[in-house]
């Protein structure tokens, strides 16, 4: 969608909003394109500071001092209903 500076400007919310939800916004001034709004994840992607799965999953917290208590009793049969 294109938007003209005056009317990107009272409404902004409007803008980002739909820059989030239907893609980039352009902003022109007197018909000229001047800027794009566009979400910040396809920013980041342009950037190339998207993450992949393994750099996400690295970012998280970690295990260190975590303590987990597991019983000791054995484990249960399950029958499976057949000749196994």
């Amino acid at each position: 969608m294109r938007w003209q500076v005056q009317e990107a400007k009272q409404k902004f919310s409007e803008v980002l909003r739909l820059a989030e939800a239907e893609g980039p916004q352009v902003v022109t001034r007197h018909g000229d394109e001047v800027a794009v709004v566009i979400d910040i994840r396809e920013y980041r992607r342009l950037k190339g500071e998207e993450m992949d799965l393994r750099d996400y999953l690295l970012q998280g917290p970690t295990i260190e001092g975590l303590e987990i208590d597991r019983s000791t009793e054995p484990t249960r049969a399950v029958d499976f209903g057949g000749d196994r």
